[in-house]
């Protein structure tokens, strides 16, 4: 399915998932050695979305439904989550 695609499609859909691999990569840095809880959350929220992102890349690359469908599922969770440590991190406790 991916044949279906023009050539320049498939090139920048490659670099694009190369492009978010490197920012993921370089992202983990910063929730490893980010200085402030702030930083390490703001670093996991872009790592959250870059998942999201390759996910959705790679079904355009591949031409499967089914990886929009976990983009989906992980853009919720990871919505979720960052509520959730946003909350923790401002009161203390996440449910009252």
């Amino acid at each position: 399915m991916a044949s279906e695609l023009p050539a320049f499609a498939e090139t920048a859909i490659s670099a694009a998932l190369l492009l978010t691999s490197v920012v993921t990569l370089l992202s983990s840095y910063r929730v490893i050695r980010g200085p402030t809880v702030p930083d390490r959350m703001v670093s996991l929220d872009t790592i959250g979305t870059n998942v999201v992102a390759i996910a959705a890349l790679f079904a355009l690359q591949t031409g499967k439904g089914l990886f929009v469908t976990v983009s989906l599922v992980l853009a919720i969770i990871g919505f979720i989550s960052t509520i959730a440590v946003a909350r923790f991190v401002t009161e203390g406790d996440i449910i009252e």
